[in-house]
């Protein structure tokens, strides 16, 4: 038996399952699977997949990822594909399935981990299409940090009902309109029907799109990959140079934590900023910096925020969706548009092996359309998210401000102790202009899972309320939700957060301006209030969802539930 592969393989992980006589029972089954001798001595590439029929996030993925295997297998690596778990927020919206989203993400980022260590892979190319799955294949990439390519699944292409573009949030809209008598039930299915007439991830600048960017502003997608819809014969050509790009990293040792970096990571903020990007980025940017051992939190996320103007007009709170920001240039040109104002690193290294400064540098930027402004003649001077702190959030809390009128908001506390029950108001006319919807007991540990409340933001929004009423939470928010909407409110009501002390018809006031929202309580009765505050118990006390429970940390940290780099004796790229 010759060493065939030892030179390629000296420093590679997959040399312990396919070099040297020690291997011959790996080999064995390898052989079994087709592979030949070439094939075995090759890099191999794990091809990390969200494919599933469980919504049209993902039903294009199997075929994208054929695509992938064949630009590995062009410059000699051998591709290894398999798939990993999503929960869809559109469809786990609004009840208990919900408490299961954020968790997937662990799931996701931990199952890739295992299966890349599992069998010895030297690289990995992940395709993700909901939300989120793009954070957790991502935090998997840093984790591992073995060469990694991310490529987004692309977006849906909107519906149209009645001359009007329409994307999944017009649905949910549509239901609270319904609750106000606005339309009936058969204008109601009309919408539901034509919403969404393809395959892709929802169209507008939600938490899938806005990630998608990320993978683009922080270097581990290939530039101008994420904005293609999903069904898109082009999203292939995407795939075969995502598989090359990483054998070229393999070639060159590029690996995930050289492009992620503290710069790297304020770019990706940027660009979130830039486009009214969903609040969750502000949980997913902390997390994927505590895989690569940076401290990078919701007040690190907020302060570049503050002094980013918002370029992008995409819904939710513009006119335009994916599709249109595709069609005149990509992410490319709001990246241009950035790089030329002086707001974005052109430094940092990327999956190109070419800094992004280098990837854009020939980037024209179109003067014919409305989609992005340039920097010094932006829709706003600041950005379309903001953070906000006080007596009511000592750990912060966010809020996509974006087409709202007013920016300061005061109201009486209508307390709720889960969704649905806030939701059932909603849509029994309770609530009215001037209430401060409190919906608590839903952050990471107290809900277990952190809930999206697009259900009832939504109805809220669709019953005409979303400029008269507040909407405060320690859950999370989708990227499609609008109105006065505050979420990741820390400390959560489940670890006694003053969310959790509030009672019925306590004055809330909020200044999205200056970035403060307080209760109007004096010292003394808050001390009172924690005096008598009892912790809540849940009904998950077993399973997944319980052990989510048991580990993961605060909001403004991103909501992680393992220590990340910082506490790393040895990386798996390196064994």
């Amino acid at each position: 038996m010759t060493n065939k592969g030892s030179n390629i393989k000296s420093k590679l992980p997959s040399r312990h399952v396919s070099v040297g006589p020690k291997s011959a029972p790996h080999r064995s089954m390898y052989y079994a699977m087709g592979l030949t001798e070439e094939q075995i001595y090759q890099p191999f590439v794990g091809v990390a997949t969200t494919w599933n029929e469980s919504a049209p996030c993902n039903i294009t993925l199997g075929r994208q990822a054929q695509s992938v295997k064949k630009g590995v297998s062009e410059l000699n690596g051998t591709p290894r594909e398999f798939t990993t778990i999503t929960v869809t927020d559109g469809i786990a919206m609004g009840h208990e399935a919900m408490k299961a989203s954020l968790v997937s993400r662990e799931v996701i980022a931990d199952s890739v981990e295992l299966s890349v260590r599992g069998h010895c892979y030297d690289g990995i190319v992940g395709l993700a299409g909901c939300d989120k799955s793009l954070p957790g294949l991502m935090m998997a990439m840093v984790r591992l940090n073995i060469p990694s390519v991310f490529i987004y699944g692309g977006s849906i292409l909107p519906g149209n009902y009645k001359g009007k573009d329409l994307t999944i949030i017009d649905v949910f809209e549509a239901v609270g309109k319904l609750a106000s008598g606005e339309i009936d039930e058969n204008e109601l299915k009309n919408i539901e029907k034509v919403a969404c007439p393809t395959a892709g991830s929802c169209g507008g600048q939600f938490t899938a799109n806005t990630m998608a960017c990320i993978s683009e502003a922080i270097g581990l997608a290939l530039t101008n990959s994420a904005m293609t819809p999903a069904t898109y014969e082009e999203r292939d050509n995407y795939g075969f140079e995502s598989g090359k790009a990483v054998m070229n990293l393999i070639d060159k040792n590029i690996r995930p934590r050289d492009i992620v970096t503290l710069e790297s990571l304020k770019n990706a903020a940027v660009v979130v900023a830039a486009t009214g990007g969903s609040t969750n980025a502000a949980l997913h940017l902390p997390a994927l910096a505590n895989e690569a051992g940076i401290k990078f939190t919701l007040r690190d996320v907020v302060e570049i925020y503050q002094s980013t103007p918002y370029i992008g007009d995409m819904s939710p709170g513009g006119k335009y969706v994916a599709k249109d920001l595709y069609e005149v240039g990509g992410v490319p040109i709001v990246i241009k548009s950035l790089l030329d104002g002086g707001y974005i690193n052109g430094d940092c290294m990327t999956v190109t092996g070419k800094t992004i400064g280098e990837n854009h540098k020939d980037v024209i930027f179109p003067k014919d359309q409305d989609v992005v402004y340039t920097c010094d003649k932006p829709l706003s001077e600041h950005s379309s998210v903001v953070g906000l702190w006080g007596n009511l959030a000592e750990e912060g809390s966010i809020s996509k401000i974006a087409g709202l009128k007013n920016l300061s908001f005061k109201g009486k506390a209508k307390c709720f102790d889960c969704e649905e029950d806030a939701l059932t108001a909603v849509l029994k006319n309770e609530i009215v202009a001037g209430d401060a919807v409190i919906i608590r007991y839903e952050g990471p540990k107290g809900g277990p899972g952190m809930r999206e409340m697009l259900s009832t933001t939504g109805a809220i929004y669709g019953q005409g309320l979303g400029d008269t009423v507040a909407l405060i939470t320690d859950g999370r928010f989708s990227g499609g939700t609008r109105g006065f909407c505050i979420g990741h409110v820390g400390p959560e009501a489940a670890v006694g957060g003053m969310i959790g002390l509030l009672k019925d018809g306590d004055e809330i006031v909020i200044d999205a301006i200056k970035g403060e929202i307080n209760v109007t309580l004096s010292d003394e009765e808050i001390a009172k209030r924690k005096k008598e505050w009892q912790p809540r118990t849940t009904n998950h006390n077993s399973g997944s969802i319980w052990k989510y429970a048991q580990t993961v940390g605060p909001a403004h940290e991103g909501a992680v539930t393992q220590p990340g780099a910082k506490e790393e004796t040895h990386t798996y790229a390196d064994i």
